[in-house]
């Protein structure tokens, strides 16, 4: 049976040949891509090969309603590759139908960033498994109806990766893999205009090595290499990498640091326009030998900008099918600290609509801190300092902020800027860890979380995991795949073990990358306990969302504030039906008239709850951190 390979790379051999002519003046490169698309066509199972043709049929697979992610450290959840293969129940449970599992492929030993320090992109993680591990995990997720993403990691290698290790013993075609100077004239003029991304631990962008016998590029760590992109050479190793990686099973995979690869002198080497030309010629040679896959933009960009990496003018729909919806996460939490819903409802409407083929991932919380992206202008529209709100937030969540409820700690200060990043699990920024240290008198993250029978939690407690419900039923309707990061649907605390592991102890990212404690896990079917609160809470969204259809990627949702700057209103026009959304982001009682959110029809209902709206009144009432999800209306956007 032809799997149709020839149409497809006569489909889409001219998206390769423009993405490749925009950077590349190498008359042979369009050749040698065809040579590998042959190769590795040739290889792909056959069971691939037919969820290809599955997909073919469904291209809009990862925008839909039914698609649920959830984000993992392999180790931390199920231990080894194995491990996570026989948990692949639990996430059918939950209703998962896509995994993210953090960096998997061989890393340098520690520290490497979490494994974003690869050694060896042909190689698992030793004590995870091997890529025959790999290949059965895939099988297994597919089986029970889970897509399974990996980070790619683009924008540099280890020191340890043999790339490197050739470049340091001076092998010239390894040299130009990266960027070596001889003295510091040319890193000089490259600093005048590069942000640093690590200040507290890895000032400045280049780093002398010895070996090398000159200045290497690194951005992030003097251990990660950056990687010369405007060697071809540099494109044809990551093309093979990404065709291998899609014929061992991986269905996404998360272009880790995609904004940075492209270097140029005057600039802050972000978000240049080759770095799409890039990922065009990528994302259009995995299509035509696996179609089944599409990639992910980790580009933690100004919301003016993340767009563009779905693809805008000419690439629209050509580049990612993914991308972080950052600028939400930034924002709820941002609502939750003021009791303000306006600046999200003014930031969320700035942005601009991206391409129909394309979806958000939106996230409350992700394996890296938070970084405060408020945009200055935003801020100032509503009279409130940009640089201000940024370091109320950073001192809210760390909890020094008087009356906080949060339990944060900074990340990476920099004194320069007064920017400061923040650590922390969802549910302990969220409230629950302060209210349950007070609740007992005692600190630390290994708290009780069941009262037993007949006894009633306190009002602390009760609103820290209305605020967490809260906060996940704006990501999980807003639109596009949400992402549920490992842990959050049991409440689970910072993990301040770290601080007694020598290679993580300088890294407080790691208070909110806890293991999973399969014990609490069983507690989310215990009445009572928080564990079943809150897994409880997060299923009913997820099994509100797949009931609605209005919550297809395409539709782009719509966002207000309410009368009371608390009330944050969301609402999505589908030809099935409209639903509008309404959020409470205080812990008081709110009302908000209907004339704020629509007109609700006949056959109105409350989706989350399954129950009939009261048709007799003239507004609805919230409860403290209370959320809504309304069918059966006729909103109140001005239709055109």
């Amino acid at each position: 049976m032809s799997d149709c390979f020839e149409e497809r790379r006569e489909r889409w051999l001219p998206d390769i040949r423009e993405g490749l002519e925009l950077v590349y003046d190498d008359v042979d490169l369009l050749a040698r891509v065809d040579e590998l698309m042959r190769t590795a066509h040739s290889k792909r199972p056959a069971e691939l090969r037919r969820r290809d043709l599955q997909r073919l049929l469904n291209p809009d697979w990862f925008q839909r309603e039914t698609e649920v992610g959830y984000v993992a450290y392999p180790d931390r959840f199920g231990k080894t590759l194995r491990g996570v293969a026989e948990r692949a129940g639990y996430l059918k449970e939950l209703g998962v139908t896509y995994l993210h599992l953090m960096p998997l492929l061989a890393p340098r030993p520690e520290p490497n960033d979490g494994g974003y320090a690869v050694a060896d992109y042909d190689k698992v993680r030793a004590d995870l498994g091997t890529m025959d591990d790999l290949e059965h995990l895939a099988a297994m997720l597919h089986a029970a109806g889970v897509s399974l993403t990996l980070d790619l990691v683009l924008n540099h290698v280890a020191r340890e990766h043999h790339w490197a290790v050739s470049a340091r013993q001076g092998v010239p075609k390894y040299r130009r893999y990266f960027h070596i100077f001889p003295d510091r004239e040319v890193p000089d003029e490259y600093e005048k205009t590069l942000p640093e991304v690590f200040p507290a631990s890895a000032p400045g962008s280049f780093t002398f090595d010895r070996e090398a016998g000159g200045w290497v590029w690194t951005t992030f760590n003097h251990w990660q290499w950056d990687l010369n992109w405007s060697n071809p050479e540099v494109f044809l190793e990551f093309a093979s990498i990404v065709l291998s990686l899609a014929n061992r099973g991986v269905d996404c995979l998360r272009l880790d640091a995609i904004a940075f690869i492209w270097k140029r002198m005057g600039t802050d080497c972000q978000n240049q326009p080759e770095v799409h030309a890039i990922t065009q010629a990528l994302r259009a040679l995995a299509r035509v030998v696996a179609p089944s896959m599409i990639f992910k933009a980790e580009a933690i960009v100004a919301p003016s900008m993340v767009t563009t990496y779905l693809g805008s003018g000419a690439r629209a729909g050509k580049l990612s099918d993914l991308a972080y919806h950052n600028s939400l996460m930034v924002q709820v939490w941002s609502a939750l600290a003021t009791r303000d819903a306006r600046l999200a409802a003014m930031s969320l409407s700035a942005m601009r609509p991206k391409p129909t083929t394309t979806a958000w991932t939106t996230y409350l919380r992700c394996h890296d801190d938070i970084g405060w992206a408020i945009d200055d202008s935003d801020a100032a529209t509503l009279g409130w300092s940009g640089p201000a709100h940024r370091s109320f937030l950073a001192d809210f969540y760390s909890g020094v902020f008087p009356g906080s409820f949060s339990s944060g700690a900074d990340f990476q200060s920099n004194p320069g800027t007064g920017d400061r990043r923040t650590s922390g699990t969802a549910a302990s920024l969220a409230g629950l860890e302060k209210a349950l240290e007070k609740m007992r008198g005692t600190v630390g993250h290994d708290l009780p979380t069941d009262l037993g029978e007949n006894q009633a939690w306190p009002q602390d407690v009760n609103l820290a995991i209305a605020r967490l419900l809260c906060a996940y039923a704006v990501v999980i309707g807003f639109g596009g795949i949400p992402l549920i990061y490992m842990g959050d649907e049991l409440a689970l605390l910072n993990d301040y073990s770290f601080l007694d592991d020598p290679g993580r102890k300088d890294d407080n990212r790691w208070m909110h990358r806890p293991g999973m404690p399969w014990d609490r896990a069983a507690l989310r079917n215990q009445e009572g306990s928080l564990e079943h609160r809150v897994y409880s809470g997060l299923r009913k969204l997820i099994s509100a969302r797949k009931r609605l259809t209005g919550l297809h990627a395409a539709v782009e949702s719509s966002v207000a504030a309410g009368s009371d700057p608390s009330v944050l209103i969301v609402t999505r026009r589908h030809p099935a039906g409209d639903i509008a959304q309404v959020y409470n982001f205080s812990e008081r009682d709110t009302w908000v008239a209907w004339k704020e959110v629509g007109s609700p029809l006949r056959n109105a209902n409350e989706e989350i709850s399954r129950s009939p709206i009261d048709m007799a009144t003239d507004g609805i009432n919230l409860a403290p951190y209370g959320s809504l999800w309304i069918s059966g209306i006729e909103t109140a956007v001005r239709r055109l």
